[in-house]
C-alpha cells in the first residue's frame, strides 16, 4: 500500500518533492521519484507484497519505456502472472505492482476488466515516440482507494490525498462554496467534487487518458445484476453454501501478505464472520481489535460484544480505551489525517492506531450492511415505496406537490421559514431523493441557513439534487437492490471509505475490505431478497428490531451458525457510536468554544454569525444534537491545518 503522485507538465523537481513529503505515513518504508522532461512520478511505499527492494517504485518495464506508481493490492496478480508468463513475459520481483505493469503492456487499457482488488494506480507510456506520450489514471471498482486530479495552467496534477494536491504549491488554497454547502447538508462531499475548487476525484470504476494533449475519462466496471447466473432459482441451502463458498475464497486472497495481518471487531455480524473465515483459513490467532469508552460512554460501548465473539472463535483481542482527554490530545492529527473534513472518521482513526501497533494490514467488516440491508434505510424504503403502491392517489399527489417545489422559483425561499417546507417536499420528487433524504446532518434547509449571504448563494444549495451526482445504475432493480447501488455509491464511497483509508493510513495502517471484493459485490446482486430482508410493509416498533425479526443479513448470519457464538440474530442494528455529546460539553469544550466563537466565525467568513451561536447555545444547553457544532468545528480546524498552515 502506498502514495502516489504525479505532475504532467514542465515542472520543477521543487514541487514533486514536498508532494511526496506530504504523503510519507502512506509509505514509510520507501519512496522514489521518476523525472524526465514533461513528466514526474512519485511514491512513497507501504511494503506488504514483496518487501524487498525489488518492489520499489516507480517501477518500470525492461527497457523503460512504461512507467507505474500504483497504491493497492491486486488479489489475483498470482493468476495473471502465470497467464503472462505462459505469454512469454518474466518478472524481476514477486510483487503485484510488476504484474499490473505487465498486463497493461500485453492488454491495455482492457487490464483493468482483469483486475480483482483495491487499487489508485498512474502508468506513464512512452513507446510511441516523444510527443506521442500517454498517462493514465485509474481507480478500483468501489473506490477504496483514492485519487484525486486537477487541471493547472502548466499541466496536470493528480496524487492519492488532499495534502499531496495542496503541498504542490500549484493549487489556490481556497473552499468550493458547493462542496461546502453539500457537506454541511449530509456529512460528506459526493465525487467527483472535493472541498478545493478545481480538484476532483475519479469516481471508482473509471479511467482517464491524457493523450495527444486531450483528456477522456471512461467507465470500465460499473454494478449490475444477475452476473451470477441462475443463482435466484436455487434453494437456499445452496445459496447458503454458494455465498460461504465465495466468501472464504475472497477472505483467503485478501490474507495474503509477506506482513503481519490482523482485523478489526465490533461484534457486529460483518465483522465477527470475516474473523470467524479468517480464523478457520489460518491455523493460528487473528490479531483482532475494537474500540471501547469510558464511563461517559457506556451507553453506545460494544467492546463485550466483541470480547464475547473474540473468546469464542479464540482471537488474540486488544480493546481500545478511547477517551475525551486523548481525543482532545489528537484533534488536530485527527483532523488532518481527515485529508477532508468529515463527520465521520474519528473511530476509525483510533481503532487504526491501535491496530497499527500490532499490524500492517487490517481486515473490516465494511460492505455488508450495504450488499445484504444491513442498514435502516433499506426497511424504510421498502416500507415506503409499499405505501406509495397501496396509497396511489395520495401518493401521485405528494409527488406532483414535490415537482412544483423543485422549480428554481421555489429557491429563493430555502434559507426562510418556509425553507423546511420545501426541502422536505423535494424529498419525494423521486427514488433517489427519497433516499438521500434518510441521511442527513443540516439538511439542504439547515445548510442554507448556516452558511453566510455569499456563500449560500454560491453553494446553490437551491438546486441540490441536480448536484449530488447519484446516478441510478441499477433502476430495474427491487427496492433492495436499488438502495445497495446507491448506498455504495453514495454513504459508502464519499464518506466510509475514502475516511478509513485517509485515518489508517495516517498511521501507516492498510484496510482491506473483503465485502467490496467485485466478485462478492456481483454475487449479493444476483442472490434473491428474501435472503437479505423479509417483506415490509410498515416499520416495526425500534425496540423490536433484530435481525431476526427483520430478515436483514439473513444468509450472512446462517453462514456463521457454527463458527460465531449463537444469537447473533437476535442483536439488533446499532451505528457505531462515540460519545461526542459529553466530549463537547467535557474535554472539547474549549475547541468547541475556540473554534465557533463570534471572532473565529466572522474571520473565517463561512458561516452566519448568528446561526452559529444559535446552533452551539443549543447544544451546550442540551437542546440540539453533537452532530452540527462537531462539523462546524472540524471545519474550521480543518481550514486551520490545511489552508492556513
Amino acid at each position: 500500500m502506498c502514495g502516489i503522485c504525479g505532475i504532467l507538465g514542465d515542472i520543477p523537481r521543487q514541487n514533486i518533492e514536498p508532494m511526496l513529503s506530504a504523503i510519507q505515513h502512506r509509505g514509510p518504508d520507501d519512496s522514489g521519484i521518476f523525472q524526465e522532461e514533461g513528466i514526474a512520478l512519485g511514491m512513497t511505499r507501504l511494503a506488504i507484497m514483496d518487501i524487498t527492494q525489488s518492489g520499489h517504485q516507480p517501477m518500470s518495464n525492461d527497457d523503460r519505456s512504461v512507467w507505474i506508481v500504483y497504491n493497492g493490492e491486486t488479489y489475483n496478480f498470482q493468476k495473471e502472472r502465470e497467464v503472462l508468463k505462459r505469454n512469454g513475459y518474466s518478472f524481476n520481483s514477486n510483487s503485484d505492482t510488476e504484474v499490473v505493469l505487465r498486463m497493461y503492456e500485453y492488454y491495455g487499457e482492457d487490464f483493468l476488466k482483469r483486475m480483482r482488488g483495491m487499487f489508485a494506480l498512474a502508468i506513464y507510456d512512452k513507446r510511441k515516440g516523444h510527443g506521442n506520450e500517454r498517462l493514465l489514471l485509474a481507480r478500483d471498482h468501489l473506490g477504496i482507494k483514492p485519487l484525486l486530479y486537477a487541471n493547472i495552467e502548466s499541466g496536470f496534477v493528480f496524487a492519492s490525498e488532499m495534502k499531496s494536491m495542496l503541498a504542490s504549491g500549484l493549487i489556490e488554497k481556497k473552499i468550493d462554496p458547493e462542496a461546502l454547502g453539500l457537506l454541511l447538508a449530509f456529512g460528506s462531499i459526493p465525487q467527483p467534487k472535493s472541498i478545493i475548487p478545481g480538484i476532483k476525484m475519479l469516481l471508482p470504476g473509471h479511467y482517464m487518458i491524457i493523450e495527444y494533449g486531450k483528456e477522456r475519462i471512461e467507465q470500465y466496471w460499473k454494478l449490475g445484476l444477475d452476473r451470477k447466473v441462475g443463482l435466484r432459482k436455487k434453494t437456499y441451502e445452496e445459496l447458503v453454501a454458494e455465498t460461504k463458498s465465495a466468501m472464504e475464497e475472497c477472505v483467503s486472497k485478501q490474507m495474503v501478505s509477506d506482513v503481519p495481518i490482523g482485523a478489526f471487531l465490533s461484534g457486529g455480524v460483518d465483522s465477527s464472520l470475516l474473523v470467524a473465515l479468517m480464523s478457520k483459513l489460518s491455523g493460528h490467532k487473528i490479531r483482532t481489535f475494537s474500540v471501547g469508552f469510558e464511563d461517559e460512554g457506556n451507553h453506545i460501548d460494544e467492546t463485550s460484544d466483541a470480547e464475547r465473539v473474540a473468546k469464542f472463535i479464540g482471537t488474540d483481542h486488544t480493546n481500545v480505551i478511547v477517551t475525551g482527554r486523548e481525543v482532545r490530545e489528537r484533534i488536530h492529527h485527527i483532523v488532518r489525517s481527515l485529508d477532508q473534513p468529515s463527520i465521520d472518521g474519528v473511530n476509525s482513526y483510533f481503532v487504526s492506531l491501535a491496530a497499527s501497533r500490532s499490524v500492517t494490514v487490517a481486515i473490516s467488516g465494511t460492505g455488508g450492511d450495504e450488499l445484504f440491508a444491513g442498514y435502516p434505510w433499506f426497511r424504510y424504503m421498502v416500507s415506503a415505496c409499499n405505501w406509495s403502491e397501496k396509497h396511489h392517489w395520495l401518493s401521485s399527489a405528494l409527488k406532483f406537490l414535490a415537482r412544483l417545489s423543485n422549480r428554481t422559483g421555489f429557491d429563493c425561499l430555502i434559507p426562510g421559514r418556509f425553507g423546511r417546507v420545501v426541502s422536505h417536499l423535494r424529498n419525494y420528487s423521486n427514488f433517489i431523493s427519497l433516499y438521500v433524504s434518510r441521511y442527513q446532518i443540516f439538511g439542504v434547509h439547515g445548510a442554507s441557513r448556516t452558511l453566510t449571504p455569499k456563500m449560500r448563494s454560491l453553494s446553490q444549495l437551491g438546486r441540490t439534487w441536480d448536484r449530488i451526482n447519484l446516478p441510478e445504475e441499477i433502476p430495474n432493480g427491487s427496492i433492495v437492490e436499488r438502495v445497495s447501488a446507491l448506498c455504495l455509491r453514495g454513504y459508502t464511497q464519499n464518506q466510509l471509505l475514502r475516511d478509513i483509508d485517509a485515518v489508517s493510513m495516517a498511521h501507516s495502517l492498510e484496510v482491506r475490505v473483503p465485502f467490496l471484493d467485485p466478485a462478492i459485490v456481483d454475487l449479493a446482486f444476483s442472490l434473491p431478497i428474501h435472503t437479505k430482508l423479509k417483506e415490509v410493509y410498515t416499520l416495526p416498533d425500534p425496540a423490536e428490531i433484530t435481525y431476526r425479526k427483520t430478515g436483514q443479513k439473513k444468509i450472512l448470519i446462517d453462514i456463521g451458525n457454527g463458527l460465531v457464538p449463537n444469537g447473533m440474530d437476535l442483536q439488533t442494528k446499532r451505528g457505531f457510536g462515540m460519545p461526542f455529546d459529553a466530549w463537547l460539553r467535557g474535554p472539547l469544550r474549549d475547541v468547541l468554544e475556540d473554534t465557533l466563537s463570534s471572532n473565529v466565525v466572522r474571520s473565517r467568513g463561512l458561516f452566519n454569525e448568528k446561526e452559529v451561536q444559535l446552533i452551539k447555545d443549543d447544544f451546550l444547553s442540551g437542546k440540539g444534537s453533537w452532530t452540527k457544532p462537531w462539523m462546524l468545528m472540524i471545519i474550521e480546524l480543518w481550514c486551520r491545518e490545511m489552508l492556513d498552515g
